[in-house]
């Protein structure tokens, strides 16, 4: 049995999520699986852009957002820094990003903001994201990104990029954590 609080255990299998955490990770974002790992990105007050993904086994909605954002991430203008963390299974660094950069905002995985100095300069929402194509929502960021990023990209050379391996998988096949 795990010593881990039963709160913060991860909901599902570990390895059945691990292909949708692997294809954030081919499109250059870092994990914060902790909040700490967390603070040490956001609390920064350089004027620098961060791209927060927050990850989800919806099959729907993370399986258009995550190659829509590694579509959005092939543009020439990107966010500074990449991170992500999971919705049900990083509960204590989602909990803490919730209630510490986007408290003032309804939680919704999967998710994305952009944060500079610690505040939310955009934020788009599970709704904005359900019924579009990843193409669509490409085009959108890419939009947003030109509006408040000065980065260069792309995040990850086109020939790595291709090679990324797209897991959309519904969130109600995967099985439940048994820790």
């Amino acid at each position: 049995m795990s010593s881990m609080p039963f709160a913060l255990q991860p909901n599902y299998d570990p390895e059945a999520v691990q292909p949708m955490r692997d294809e954030l990770l081919g499109f250059g974002f870092a994990e914060a699986t902790t909040p700490e790992a967390l603070d040490d990105v956001l609390n920064l007050k350089d004027d620098k852009v961060t791209l927060v993904f927050i990850n989800s086994v919806c099959g729907c909605a993370a399986g258009s957002a995550r190659p829509g954002v590694g579509e959005a991430l092939q543009h020439t203008v990107i966010p500074d820094r990449l991170i992500s963390v999971f919705a049900g299974q990083d509960k204590a660094a989602v909990n803490h990003l919730r209630e510490t950069f986007l408290a003032a905002l309804p939680p919704s995985s999967p998710a994305m903001a952009l944060i500079k100095n610690g505040e939310v300069v955009f934020m788009v929402h599970r709704y904005m994201i359900e019924g579009y194509s990843p193409e669509q929502l490409a085009m959108g960021l890419r939009q947003i990104f030109d509006e408040t990023c000065t980065a260069e990209g792309p995040s990850v050379p086109k020939e790595h990029y291709d090679q990324v391996l797209h897991a959309r998988v519904c969130g109600s096949t995967i099985p439940r954590y048994q820790g």
